[in-house]
């Protein structure tokens, strides 16, 4: 009698129910290699199983295991089972693995049967299917977070150079470099020429001091190029009557050096009045201011006034829970 019905006849009259066929197949097992199969059983089954190695080579090992991992059967160096019963004490998914640790293949005929406890299972789908669920994972995690600015302003240039006439065998040019800080986030300038542009800034001064009490009180350095780079009120004026002067602000030491030298270069800004101001973006590093005197009798002096403005992040750290989710293929049962 075949392997796989021999013993059946002692099977029926142990439990009184006809058999149904889960699977009967061949398989091979590569080198080195191992096949899985996953059935469901209903609560009361009978579990029958057969297995042969056409060969009548072993196998290395065969495992019946309820999942998740309760190991019910395990034969190691397996050649042929039969008839090998297993009690299911609830309805579960089964899987049934077959290792090969040989060199080469094993060609495996197996059977999988099952009595059902009762008609009502008699149907039962073994089945297994999958579908995509996702496990959520909550953690907690320290972040830093900006708990305040702080507001800081810098006067980095306050001076007065001469400038010589056109005539002067010297040259009439003169540059002044300056480096904005760190974390500027807008700088303004004053230049002014000889004592009258001074006046001008002086008279503005008074007026800051009177109407923007709040803001010198809180703010040392608080000024009217200060005010401007803020967004408020200068009381600056633009003067219309004196002696002017030609002004660049230039980036870099290449066009510094070609400016020094009398050819073309490359500017920020240029502007010819007898004061100005401004407020300007943000730019890093160094720059420079580039002057130079139009008149061939008088040298000039130029006041240069540079105010930055820096905002210093005050970072404070908090619990932050952040949630994850990760999908994965789940087995399940129709039934």
């Amino acid at each position: 009698m075949p392997l796989l019905t021999a013993g059946l006849f002692s099977v029926l009259q142990l439990f009184g129910q006809k058999p149904v066929d889960v699977v009967e197949s061949t398989l091979k097992v590569s080198a080195f290699g191992e096949e899985i199969f996953y059935y469901g059983f209903a609560e009361g089954d009978q579990l029958i199983f057969n297995f042969e190695e056409t060969n009548d080579k072993e196998l290395k090992e065969l495992e019946i295991t309820e999942l998740p991992s309760s190991s019910k059967f395990l034969e190691y160096k397996a050649k042929k089972i039969e008839n090998k019963t297993i009690k299911i004490p609830k309805t579960a998914i089964y899987k049934f693995r077959f290792t090969n640790s040989a060199i080469g293949i094993r060609v495996c005929k197996f059977k999988i049967q099952r009595i059902p406890a009762s008609e009502t299972t008699q149907n039962f789908n073994c089945t297994v299917y999958t579908h995509t669920v996702y496990d959520t994972l909550y953690t907690t995690e320290q972040e830093d977070y900006l708990s305040n600015t702080d507001t800081v302003i810098t006067n980095i240039e306050d001076k007065v150079v001469t400038v010589s006439t056109a005539s002067n065998a010297g040259g009439n040019k003169a540059i002044v470099n300056f480096t904005l800080p760190e974390k500027t986030i807008a700088w303004s300038y004053y230049i002014g020429v000889n004592p009258q542009a001074q006046d001008a800034y002086q008279e503005a001064m008074k007026k800051i001091s009177s109407n923007s009490p709040a803001s010198v009180a809180k703010f040392a350095a608080y000024s009217p190029i200060a005010a401007m780079a803020m967004g408020a009120q200068s009381y600056l004026a633009k003067l219309q009557i004196g002696e002017d002067i030609d002004y660049w602000i230039v980036a870099d030491e290449t066009n510094v050096n070609l400016f020094s030298t009398g050819q073309p270069f490359r500017y920020i800004k240029k502007g010819k009045a007898i004061n100005d101001y401004s407020r300007m973006e943000n730019r890093k590093g160094s720059l420079n201011f580039c002057f130079a005197n139009d008149n061939l009798k008088d040298p000039v002096t130029v006041m240069i006034k540079i105010t930055t403005i820096q905002v210093n992040p005050e970072l404070a750290s908090r619990p932050v829970k952040r949630m994850t989710t990760k999908p994965k293929s789940e087995m399940y049962l129709k039934n």
